[in-house]
């Protein structure tokens, strides 16, 4: 039998948010992307949808595994990572990679696949002076390893993924150039990926997308007060809450799941759904996750006055190794000794051994900005009747999206805002 050797799978992900005041609701938007060379169409909402499903399905292994923690990655960091690795895979291996991906080869060609993925990734990282998104992917190969041309030309022309060399021989010194390209790639909120390879290391794949939001109505930062975070019905934590009135913003109440849902909007294309699942009823909602549900959220979004809202101010991180959650999506012989990279080397002698994802999540009052202003707030001396206050003091979910594309940007589920 061939020696195997190991292909690293390396993913990072970066949101810093800041809270804000939203006036508009999530478009759904029927825009037709146009494939980039001959003319192939997938929409943008069907390549959301599936999209969606993954980021849902990934979700609920993640959680499961990691009950009562916090959980948050970026699903389109890893199905982009994950896409780049099929354009290398054959047979069963491929089959399964893009099955994971919630993709049928009988229902979609893998090249329309491919350009949908590259076309998304286009939109996404155009340059926009609001909301700043960045994506990238970048292949560390060992100098000695030759890998096919037309796999290269490939994973750059769709997904703007580049090669660099590297010597697996000196792990010290191939760990310190992954490290330092992801961290400076997220601005260094990803300082290490990565502390150790496997010995038969000859190629790393690196994804890293980074996030950054500014909300349209901050919160102040002189409301910001300590109170109670429930972590269940006894124990709590204290937390610096931030507190916004007289907000309208789309809401929808989930009688049938038991939660609420708020939209908070970004200057930009972006957008937050905040879920707030009643007392007790997390594990039904997380049940209950799939597109279909997203959609009938969206749908039924309408401005609603919200006269206190209160969110927790936090910053959260999370570190998966996904070899172990994967197969639980079907994604199975690329980590085995039957797995078929073939379109990488032109040879059956790869095999991915590990599939590393870090992110980090914040949320906070204000940008990176400074500025000074003064505000005189005038209320009528009148007591408002039954009061609308929504309280984020017990465990939440949170999907960041980019507007324009429908596109799953982070999934996170806050369950100890001080972890």
């Amino acid at each position: 039998m061939a020696l195997r050797v190991a292909l690293g799978l390396l993913i990072a992900g970066i949101c810093p948010v800041v809270l804000c005041q939203s006036d508009g609701t999530l478009r759904r938007d029927t825009e037709v992307h146009e494939d980039l060379n001959n003319g192939t169409q997938m929409d943008s909402l069907t390549l959301a949808s599936i999209n969606t499903d993954f980021a849902f399905s990934l979700y609920k292994e993640l959680a499961l595994k990691n009950p009562n923690k916090n959980v948050v990655f970026s699903p389109l960091s890893i199905s982009a990572a994950l896409a780049i690795l099929s354009l290398g895979a054959r047979s069963k291996t491929l089959e399964e990679i893009l099955g994971g991906l919630k993709f049928s080869l009988t229902e979609t060609p893998e090249a329309d696949i491919h350009r949908g993925f590259g076309h998304l990734l286009h939109m996404l990282t155009q340059p926009g002076d609001q909301v700043n998104i960045s994506i990238g992917s970048m292949m560390f190969v060992e100098k000695r390893l030759q890998i096919l041309a037309e796999f290269k030309e490939k994973a750059r022309a769709l997904y703007q993924a580049e090669a660099s060399t590297a010597d697996f021989q000196q792990p010290h010194e191939a760990i310190k150039n992954i490290n330092d390209y992801v961290s400076k790639q997220t601005q260094g909120k990803i300082k290490e990926l990565i502390s150790d390879l496997d010995v038969r290391t000859v190629m790393v794949l690196v994804n890293y997308i980074y996030f950054k939001g500014k909300w349209k109505m901050p919160f102040d930062p002189d409301n910001t007060f300590e109170a109670k975070f429930y972590l269940g019905k006894r124990r709590t934590v204290r937390v610096p809450m931030m507190e916004i009135e007289d907000l309208t913003t789309p809401y929808f109440r989930d009688e049938d799941l038991s939660c609420s849902v708020v939209e908070l909007k970004y200057t930009g294309n972006a957008s937050t759904l905040f879920i707030l699942p009643d007392q007790g009823r997390m594990q039904q909602v997380e049940a209950s996750l799939q597109p279909e549900t997203l959609r009938k959220w969206k749908d039924s979004l309408r401005p609603r006055m919200i006269d206190e809202l209160y969110m927790p101010k936090f910053s959260i991180s999370s570190d998966y190794s996904l070899e172990n959650i994967l197969p639980q999506l079907g994604i199975r012989e690329v980590f085995s000794t039957q797995a078929d990279l073939s379109g990488i080397t032109g040879a059956k002698d790869l095999r991915v051994s590990q599939v590393v994802h870090k992110a980090v999540l914040d949320v906070a009052e204000t940008g990176t900005e400074a500025a000074a202003a003064t505000g005189v707030k005038f209320t009528l001396m009148s007591a408002k009747l039954d009061p609308f206050i929504l309280s984020f003091d017990r465990p939440f979910l949170m999907i960041i999206f980019d507007t324009n594309t429908q596109t799953p940007l982070f999934l996170a589920k806050i369950t100890n805002p001080k972890r």
